[in-house]
């Protein structure tokens, strides 16, 4: 079969769609008919309709009567890639959340607070997002790990039963073992997160007595 350039297989799916009789074109102030161009391998494809297999690829969406693009769709994200936009996002919610603490604290230590303890407590928000972040991982890790020992027994018992032990299955357990890896890598991270954390405070609490000229013997509060 010849290959097309996308360009070319647009222009086909265009020339098909105008070739339509009168009745089969949509009329005024009725919603246009889609195309859908999306890559399978090497070849683009452009269909008026969408194949349940195209579903989660990425695509380009036109107007059938005007060939001009109306509209584009992402691929669906894997699992990998899901946990990781979730990482990103509570890294992000971290490193704002550390943002703010930074601008109050140094605001505190110039005129607002009263006391060392008025200061701690402006990490509390912070610490909570830190703590459930590494108590979310910790679960995650325990959960995938047991998941994963249960489809390692599952596929020992068949091949000590002489089955074959499926693609999917083996599939499965190579993505639970990815994902078992990443959520070990997160966790690791959050653990020196709440460590920097402990340090940054008892900096923050030095330099705040430094300013107020408070002595470093002196109890709390």
């Amino acid at each position: 079969m010849p290959s097309f350039s996308k360009t070319a297989a647009l222009a086909l799916a265009v020339l098909a769609a105008l070739a339509l009789p009168a009745a089969a074109q949509p009329r005024d102030g009725t919603p246009s008919k889609k195309l859908y161009c999306w890559d399978e391998g090497p070849r683009r494809i452009c269909s008026d309709t969408l194949p349940p297999e195209a579903v989660n690829s990425a695509r380009d969406e036109f107007n059938a009567r005007s060939g001009l693009r109306s509209g584009e769709v992402q691929r669906a994200l894997t699992a990998e890639e899901r946990i990781a936009v979730a990482a990103e996002e509570a890294q992000r919610r971290v490193d704002q959340a550390a943002v703010d603490t930074r601008r109050r604290t140094e605001q505190a230590m110039l005129a607002t607070f009263q006391s060392e303890d008025e200061l701690r407590r402006v990490f509390k928000e912070r610490i909570g997002i830190v703590d459930n972040n590494v108590e979310t991982a910790r679960y995650n890790v325990a959960s995938l790990r047991d998941a994963l020992a249960t489809q390692l027994r599952t596929a020992g018992d068949r091949e000590l039963a002489g089955q074959k032990i499926g693609d999917k299955q083996v599939a499965d357990i190579r993505q639970r073992h990815s994902e078992l890896l990443l959520q070990k890598r997160m966790q690791a991270s959050f653990e020196q997160q709440r460590q920097a954390l402990d340090v940054e405070i008892e900096q923050t609490v030095a330099r705040y007595r430094l300013l107020k000229g408070i002595d470093h013997d002196a109890p709390a509060g």
